[in-house]
């Protein structure tokens, strides 16, 4: 399986953001490419890098009207979850299952960067959103209603009940 490297495909435009992105895959990297000896402490790296860049991002997503059960958080949650048992598991000395965890993070991050990162990177700049500061620049911009679903045009739990309609008709 090929390793992730950064591209301008990742780029979405927010510097803070995009510097987060980049620093994940630099990571995500040398834990892919680490001996044995030195997997776990990487491991932990990635695992605390991750933890503190999905917290920064589900701020953001509070701040700006995102529910706080939205998909996007909760892919978060989810992900961090399982790198938090990658953790356990190489503990217990099965390396192989974090490898295989760090290849499946190479994987899974371009498309959760290019589908749901970069609908928040969208909505952030709608909204006048100034990572560093957390001040809305324009919030006449701010969703009337708490977002549900990731932000993205085609995934909203809104959309849900008329799509199993429409279906089942």
């Amino acid at each position: 399986m090929p390793m992730l490297q950064w591209t301008d495909s990742l780029v979405l435009g927010l510097p803070e953001m995009d510097a987060t992105h980049h620093e994940f895959v630099d990571l995500l990297t040398h834990v892919v490419s680490a001996p044995d000896a030195t997997l776990l402490p990487l491991w932990r790296e990635l695992v605390a890098h991750t933890d503190a860049h999905f917290a920064r991002e589900d701020r953001w997503m509070k701040t700006t009207g995102f529910s706080s059960t939205n998909c996007h958080t909760t892919q978060h949650q989810v992900v961090l979850q399982v790198m938090r048992e990658g953790d356990k598991r190489g503990s217990a000395g099965e390396l192989a299952v974090v490898r295989q965890m760090a290849d499946e993070l190479g994987t899974w991050f371009p498309m959760h960067a290019q589908a749901m990162d970069a609908a928040l990177a969208l909505h952030l700049r709608n909204v006048g959103y100034d990572l560093v500061s957390g001040q809305v620049t324009m919030p006449h911009a701010l969703p009337t209603e708490v977002i549900h679903g990731c932000g993205g045009s085609t995934c909203s739990t809104d959309d849900a009940p008329a799509k199993e309609d429409a279906v089942s008709a």
